[in-house]
């Protein structure tokens, strides 16, 4: 009756040591299963990079839009400078930095006077011809460093750099001057234009807004010292 109780005992030893190795070859396995995941976990990597690339071209090319809008929406699409946004944004701007540092300038508000007649005898693309011209004339005689915008129909305003008010009224004149000397020709007759500048100094005190009101009147005035003048100048070829 010992001898199969030996046998038996020989074979549960046996047993126990085959789980043994079994269990201790179990990580083997384990580690080889874990291993074979690892392309998966890469590429999942990689979509992501891809994806965040894809991101930031996407938000790249939306910020250029962005920026292209902003500068369509401050441009006047007829005489591309500065319309009334984008002119009082350059205006404040421009007083911000010369509170900072004691700088100066002057603002000049002008009005062309004979441009609804032209229209009126015309038609508006003639005063559209009338306006660019004047656009042109008025950006000729600038520095880079000034603005000249339009604030709406047949107003023009310009800022100036570095001004006293003798210099900006004389500036003032010669803008006058450059505008009464362009002529045009519309159905065989020749038409001159004309215009009226008011001028308003700038500086460390200066407000915007009070800015403009100031050189509107100004410009007014002006205009009133030159109603003797004909509404429309016709001079036949």
């Amino acid at each position: 009756m010992k001898k199969p109780k030996r046998a038996n005992a020989a074979k549960a030893k046996k047993g126990r040591k085959t789980s043994a190795s079994r269990s201790r070859a179990a990580p083997k396995g384990l580690a080889k299963r874990s291993a074979r995941p690892a392309p998966r976990g890469a590429s999942a990597a990689d979509a992501t990079r891809a994806t965040i690339r894809g991101l930031r071209s996407k938000l790249k090319e939306a910020e250029r839009r962005v920026a292209e809008l902003e500068a369509a929406a401050d441009t006047d699409f007829l005489l591309e400078i500065p319309n009334r946004r984008g002119f009082e944004r350059e205006l404040a701007r421009a007083i911000a930095y010369m509170k900072r540092y004691r700088a100066t300038g002057a603002l000049i508000v002008l009005d062309v006077d004979r441009l609804k007649p032209i229209n009126d005898s015309f038609g508006h693309a003639a005063g559209d011809e009338v306006l660019k011209a004047i656009a042109g004339a008025l950006t000729r005689q600038i520095r880079a460093s000034d603005v000249v915008g339009r604030l709406g129909g047949d107003e023009f305003a310009l800022l100036l750099w570095n001004l006293s008010e003798t210099d900006a009224k004389a500036k003032a004149a010669a803008f006058e001057q450059a505008i009464d000397e362009l002529s045009f020709a519309f159905r065989g007759q020749r038409v001159s234009a004309g215009a009226s500048a008011g001028v308003a100094l700038l500086g460390a005190q200066s407000d915007a807004g009070r800015a403009l009101e100031e050189a509107d009147a100004a410009m007014y005035v002006r205009k009133a010292h030159r109603r003797h003048e004909p509404r429309i100048r016709l001079i036949s070829n």
